[in-house]
C-alpha cells in the first residue's frame, strides 16, 4: 500500500485488505453462532456497503437472505441531515430476524431514520453491523452489535467508501491526507 491520489486529493494508507478481511471472517463467525437456526435477513445500505455486505454474506454459513436498500444523506463529503431513501425494502420483516450492514457509521443521522421504520415492521430482533464506526462524530445512540474497526473522525476512502463517487472499488482503507476535502 503507498500514497494514492482520487480526485485530485491524497491518501494514504490506512486498513489494510488483509486486515479487513480477517475482521470481516471474525465477524461472520459470530453472526453464524449467534443466528444458528433463526434464519436472518440481512439488510445492506447501499452503496457504501456492497463490498462489506459482500464478502461478509460470502462468510455466512447459515441459511440467511439479503436484500438491499439505498439511504443516502451524504452530498460530497458533509452529511446533508436529509435521509433520503432511492431503493426501497420489499420483504416483509414481522417476526424475522434481521441484520442492518452499514460500511460506517458516523452520526448516526440515517439508521436514526431509517430504524423506526424497520422497528413498526415489528422484526423478532433487529441488530446492526457496520465495517467502521467514528464513535467522536456519534450524534445518536447508535449501539452496533457487529462492530468490524472503531475509528477516528477522519475522512476514509476506499472498500465501498467513495470521494464524490470515486474509489469504491480500492480493496484497502485510505485516509485523507491533510485537512479537509
Amino acid at each position: 500500500m503507498s500514497i494514492i491520489k482520487v480526485n485530485g486529493k491524497e491518501f494514504k494508507p490506512y486498513i489494510p485488505a488483509m486486515e479487513i478481511s480477517i475482521r470481516i471472517k471474525e465477524l461472520a463467525t459470530q453472526i453464524n453462532i449467534d443466528y444458528k437456526d433463526k434464519r436472518p435477513i440481512f439488510i445492506a445500505i447501499l452503496n457504501g456497503s456492497f463490498m462489506f455486505a459482500s464478502d461478509l454474506f460470502k462468510e455466512i454459513t447459515i441459511e440467511a437472505e439479503i436484500c438491499f436498500i439505498k439511504l443516502a444523506s451524504y452530498k460530497g463529503t458533509r452529511s446533508t441531515g436529509n435521509v433520503i431513501t432511492s431503493i426501497g425494502l420489499d420483504e416483509p420483516l414481522k417476526d424475522r430476524h434481521v441484520i442492518i450492514i452499514e460500511d460506517i457509521v458516523d452520526t448516526g443521522n440515517t439508521l436514526n431514520k431509517f430504524l423506526p421504520q424497520l422497528v413498526n415492521q415489528q422484526p423478532a430482533s433487529l441488530k446492526i453491523s457496520a465495517l467502521l464506526h467514528k464513535p467522536e462524530a456519534l450524534e445518536y445512540p447508535i449501539v452496533i452489535d457487529y462492530l468490524g474497526f472503531s475509528v477516528p473522525n477522519i475522512f476514509l476512502l476506499g472498500f465501498g467508501l467513495d470521494f464524490d463517487g470515486l474509489g469504491r472499488n480500492i480493496p484497502e482503507i485510505y485516509q485523507l491526507i491533510g485537512g479537509e476535502i
